[in-house]
C-alpha cells in the first residue's frame, strides 16, 4: 500500500506544470506588451521629431528666401548708387573742365581794326573745323549752352556813337556802328553766332543754343603775363572764345 501511494504522488507532481506555463506566458505577454509600447512611444517620438524637423526646414527655407530677396535688393540698390556716383563723377568732371575753343585774332582770322566783319578765312574755318568740334562737343555735353564771347584789347574806339540799340533786334548787322570795346566784342561774337546759326539751319549742330557775349578788354588770356598797357595794340588779348556752359537754374 505504501508503494502505490508514493507512486501516485510522484505522477501528480510530474503532471502539475500549468502554473509555471501560465507564469511564463504572462511574462512573455508583458514583455511583448512592453516592446509594443516602446515601439509606439518611439514612433511617436520619431513622428514628432520629423514634424519639428520639417517645420524647422520650412522656416529655414522661408528665412533663406527672405535673405536672398534682401541680398538681391541690396545688390540692385548698390548698382543704382554706383551708377549715380559714376554719373555724378562724370558731371563733376564736366563742370570742372568744360571745353573752350579759342579763336585768336591773328593771321587769316584777324578782324579789321574796329570792325566786326568776319574775315573770309575765319568764316571758312568756322564752317569746317570749328563746326566739327562744336558738333562733337555738343554730343558729349548735351543740354549745355554754347557761349561765344568776344574779347578786345584796351585800344579806344575812334567813334563815340553806337547804334547797337537800333540794329541788334532788327538783325541788320551790316550797318552797325560800334562806340566802345564792349560793342566791338559783342558784335564780333554775334558775327560768329550768325555763321553757326546758318550751319544749324542746314541740318547740323542740332539742339544747340548759341549766345553772344562781350568781355571787352576786361578778361585777360591765361597766358598773358605783361600788365595791360592802356591804349596799346595788344593782339594776344584779342580773341573769340567758344565755351560749353551748363544752363543755370533760377532759384
Amino acid at each position: 500500500m505504501r508503494r502505490r501511494s508514493r507512486h501516485i504522488n510522484s505522477n501528480e507532481e510530474e503532471l502539475n506544470i500549468w502554473p509555471a506555463f501560465t507564469d511564463l506566458m504572462s511574462n512573455a505577454f508583458m514583455i511583448l506588451s512592453l516592446f509594443f509600447l516602446l515601439s509606439i512611444v518611439k514612433a511617436s517620438i520619431l513622428k514628432s521629431t520629423s514634424e519639428q524637423t520639417i517645420a524647422k526646414l520650412s522656416q529655414s527655407e522661408e528665412q533663406l528666401k527672405k535673405l536672398e530677396n534682401r541680398v538681391a535688393f541690396l545688390q540692385e540698390e548698390l548698382r543704382l548708387k554706383t551708377n549715380q556716383v559714376t554719373n555724378l563723377e562724370g558731371q563733376v568732371e564736366r563742370l570742372k573742365s568744360p571745353p573752350i575753343i579759342v579763336i585768336k585774332d591773328s593771321g587769316e582770322y584777324k578782324f579789321e581794326k574796329g570792325k566786326a566783319d568776319l574775315p573770309s578765312g575765319l568764316r571758312s574755318k568756322i564752317e569746317t573745323d570749328f563746326a566739327n568740334q562744336i558738333e562733337r562737343y555738343g554730343r558729349e555735353y548735351k543740354g549745355y549752352v554754347v557761349e561765344v564771347i568776344g574779347h578786345t584789347d584796351g585800344q579806344k574806339n575812334s567813334s563815340r556813337y553806337s547804334n547797337l540799340d537800333d540794329i541788334l533786334e532788327i538783325g541788320n548787322l551790316s550797318q552797325v556802328q560800334v562806340g566802345s570795346n564792349a560793342d566791338l566784342g559783342l558784335m564780333r561774337a554775334l558775327a560768329v553766332v550768325k555763321v553757326l546759326e546758318d550751319i544749324q539751319r542746314k541740318g547740323r549742330l542740332k539742339g544747340l543754343n548759341f549766345r553772344a557775349y562781350s568781355a571787352a578788354q576786361l578778361v585777360l588770356p591765361k597766358e598773358y603775363f605783361p600788365p595791360s598797357n592802356g591804349n596799346a595794340d595788344e593782339p594776344t588779348r584779342r580773341r573769340i572764345e567758344i565755351r560749353f556752359t551748363p544752363p543755370g537754374v533760377e532759384r
